[in-house]
């Protein structure tokens, strides 16, 4: 398979020196990324800001923003069998950069607008067999709103877990697997497990796809 991962979180600059964005690490997607390799399968990662570990005979794209993140995707999509977005992309950005730094001793207000929604806008021209996995960390009512996010963005798999278990590599947590055919999954694992057990139900929905 080819396949496409993204990792690690997006910043989006206020001024050049602070911008907004969150704690993910791309452990999980760089995981992912050497046991697809391992397996056979052509990899292409596209990492936000983080600690990239070496990949060999991986291709990996480094961008910051989520419209980067967004611009390389589409880019690669189509050249791909298999998409899967572990990345935490921030879901606003400032209305405004500002080109030299803020100085300001009060309070401020900051405007920020949406980002699109790239698992959205690239489910909506995936060819029949193509499969694009997406992941909700959920602070509450896990299957409900993973369930939720899997219609509305039209994925073939959604992972979903607590963000209780968020930065977590080691320690066995309970995650679950939902298909879009209604099926739900509960496996308790590490992470690392975690990536060898989604690329095997990913081969599977390809290899129903394919026949």
């Amino acid at each position: 398979m080819k396949i496409l991962i993204t990792a690690g979180p997006t910043r989006e600059y206020i001024d050049p020196v602070r911008f907004i964005s969150n704690p993910a690490t791309g452990t999980l997607g760089f995981m992912i990324a050497k046991k697809a390799k391992k397996k056979g399968h052509d990899v292409i990662v596209i990492a936000g800001p983080c600690e990239i570990p070496p990949l060999k005979g991986i291709k990996v794209f480094s961008v910051e923003s989520a419209l980067e993140m967004q611009d390389r995707v589409e880019r690669y999509f189509p050249l791909v069998d298999v998409l899967i977005m572990t990345a935490a992309v921030s879901d606003w950005r400032p209305a405004r950069m500002y080109k030299q730094k803020i100085k300001i001793k009060r309070n401020w207000k900051l405007n920020l607008i949406a980002n699109p929604d790239i698992l959205k806008t690239v489910s909506r021209r995936k060819n029949r067999n193509q499969i694009i996995v997406g992941f909700a960390l959920e602070s509450e009512n896990i299957l409900e709103n993973a369930r939720k996010k899997l219609k509305k963005k039209r994925l073939d798999l959604i992972v979903a877990n607590s963000i209780s278990n968020f930065g977590n590599t080691s320690k066995k947590t309970d995650i679950f697997f939902l298909f879009s055919d209604g099926t739900t999954k509960k496996v308790f694992c590490t992470k690392a497990r975690l990536a060898s057990l989604l690329l095997g139900e990913i081969e599977k929905l390809v290899s129903r796809k394919q026949h």
